[in-house]
């Protein structure tokens, strides 16, 4: 098993590698070397993943907020169409 995460790799294929290790871990055919390495491998890929989290909900919140850093809230996917639609230009309400 490799144990160099490259800094290349995409957020899917992190968490494709986590779900292959955690089923290796469950099966229990592991000795408890191999499985300490797994163990390893899948807190560092964790961190990287949550790094990358982090990286994204910062991108999201700077490109969300006004001048005075309240958050604008608008609709994920806006079309002409759906907007015709709805009869209706006011603000969605976010679902929290």
């Amino acid at each position: 098993m490799s144990e160099h995460i490259p800094p290349e790799q995409d957020f899917a294929a992190t968490v494709s590698q986590l779900e292959t290790l955690v089923e290796r871990l469950e099966s229990g055919d592991l000795s408890l070397e191999d499985a300490l390495t797994a163990f390893e491998q899948g807190v560092r890929l964790t961190r990287d993943a949550q790094q990358r989290l982090d990286a994204a909900e910062l991108k999201v919140r700077a490109l969300s907020e006004d001048r005075d850093g309240r958050l604008k809230v608008a609709p994920f996917a806006t079309t002409p169409d759906n907007a015709q639609e709805n009869g209706d230009d006011s603000e969605e309400t976010p679902p929290w």
